[in-house]
């Protein structure tokens, strides 16, 4: 009887457990699939494979002996000394070259977002759709150059025929030529695929909002004088250095979700030392014509010259130090260029809202599950994985130009005087004379004369 019991205390026992194991199961089940579900949700596109490791194999065999932790160091080290020292080679070889060194960057930039588009959305089969998407790339670099080109090198333009021609119908051409492209979407259309060519049609053109348009920023800073150019991107180059070394050395507290190994201690490292870094470069570049003066066209010489006095901007001036700082130093006042102060702004810029551009290319990434948007250079990725900043500091140094820098140009304004009948010249002369002669300015040149 006792065993009976037993027995039956016992069967009962494990019915119960079984019952709560059975609930335990379904409510973990209801969870897993509500966590599939959210993953689903939030994802909504297929898994983009991630790229291979193509460290070379010489760095592979060099570091082998390594973490991982501390090969990723000496290969992400010993590759950006290696762009640096690239870096230095295009800016001696002048402004020509690093525009069409930008260019290149450009189109290689829109190749890594397109063939993540391409992947995600599983439209390699779409008619024409490849096609499409660089035929608008020309297209918009042909308005993008072309409007530069007549902006900076307005004597060049006017002198040769062909080139006259050009210009005087260029947006109409551009135009034109867009409208082509649209066109042939349009009859590109497939029944079965219309959603998803609307999506590459939309993804196409994002893409040359972001990387083509902020590229032609970087033209017209660079034309303004290479100073406007180098140093900008090595303030974005020096605090992606800086901030990468604090954090690996003294990182403890995570600054952003979206970049995990992003640490407040090398945000706040970075911002000081590109600070410090962005003062002495300017220091440093702002004594030599090559850096300071805007690239123009010599009709003299029939060639691009970088030869100017140099403006206010780029003379050392006398700057009163606060009283703190005469206190410590012994120093009353300190030899500036004005260009340092703004190079402050510029730097500033670089470290507190440049990374944003990187932390919107790695929700880009978490966003479509990829590491990287390509793996061109070994322990960094593509080249968009290095130029997101710099497209965002373009942007900023382009606008600030504008508003800070930049007044009207004299030059300018006569070459377009030049390229008018001659009716609207002797037009302009009596308008302006009018408008001297009742200001009083006129006649004052005439008796000091």
């Amino acid at each position: 009887m006792t065993e009976l019991r037993h027995r039956g205390a016992t069967e009962k026992e494990l019915q119960h457990q079984n019952s709560e194991d059975k609930g335990s199961e379904t409510e973990g089940k209801e969870r897993d699939g509500a966590s599939d579900n959210e993953t689903k949700s939030d994802s909504g596109v297929s898994e983009v494979p991630v790229p291979a490791d193509d460290t070379p194999e010489v760095l592979n065999k060099a570091l082998s002996g390594l973490s991982s932790r501390w090969k990723n160091w000496w290969v992400r080290g010993i590759l950006t000394l290696a762009m640096i020292s690239f870096f230095f080679i295009i800016i001696y070889l002048g402004p020509m070259v690093l525009m069409m060194i930008v260019l290149c960057v450009q189109i290689k930039c829109f190749h890594e977002i397109i063939t993540i588009g391409y992947s995600v959305y599983h439209s390699y089969h779409l008619p024409w759709f490849r096609t499409l998407s660089w035929y608008f790339l020309l297209c918009v670099n042909y308005f993008f150059y072309g409007e530069t080109v007549t902006d900076y090198f307005f004597t060049l333009v006017q002198r040769e025929e062909p080139l006259r021609i050009l210009s005087k119908y260029h947006r109409f051409i551009s135009f034109a030529l867009y409208l082509t492209g649209f066109c042939m979407f349009v009859l590109s259309l497939v029944k079965k695929h219309y959603r998803l060519q609307f999506y590459m049609f939309g993804w196409t053109h994002v893409t040359l909002l972001i990387v083509v348009t902020q590229s032609h920023l970087i033209i017209h800073n660079l034309f303004e004088g290479m100073i406007w150019f180098i140093v900008p991107i090595s303030c974005v180059i020096c605090n992606d250095i800086m901030a990468y070394m604090f954090g690996f050395f003294f990182g403890r507290t995570p600054l952003i979700k979206l970049s995990p190994k992003k640490t407040w201690e090398g945000f706040i490292g970075g911002l000081f030392a590109t600070i410090v870094f962005g003062i002495l470069l300017s220091y440093v570049m702002s004594g030599y014509r090559f850096f300071v003066c805007p690239v123009e066209f010599n009709n003299d010489s029939n060639s691009f010259t970088v030869d100017c006095k140099p403006s206010e901007l780029f003379q050392l001036q006398d700057y009163g130090l606060p009283p703190v700082l005469q206190s410590i130093t012994g120093w009353t006042t300190v030899k500036l260029y004005p260009f340092q102060i703004h190079s402050i702004a510029l730097s500033a810029f670089a470290s507190i809202m440049g990374p944003f551009g990187g932390f919107f290319a790695s929700g880009f990434k978490r966003a479509f599950k990829i590491k990287d948007f390509a793996n061109t250079i070994p322990g960094h990725g593509g080249i968009m994985d290095r130029f997101d900043c710099q497209y965002l500091m373009a942007t900023f140094v382009n606008v600030y130009i504008a508003s800070f820098i930049r007044g009207p140009n004299p030059s300018k304004v006569i070459q377009q005087l030049l390229a008018l009948r001659p009716d609207q010249q002797l037009h302009i002369f009596n308008s302006l004379k009018a408008h001297l002669t009742e200001k009083g300015l006129l006649p004052a040149l005439e008796e000091a004369a």
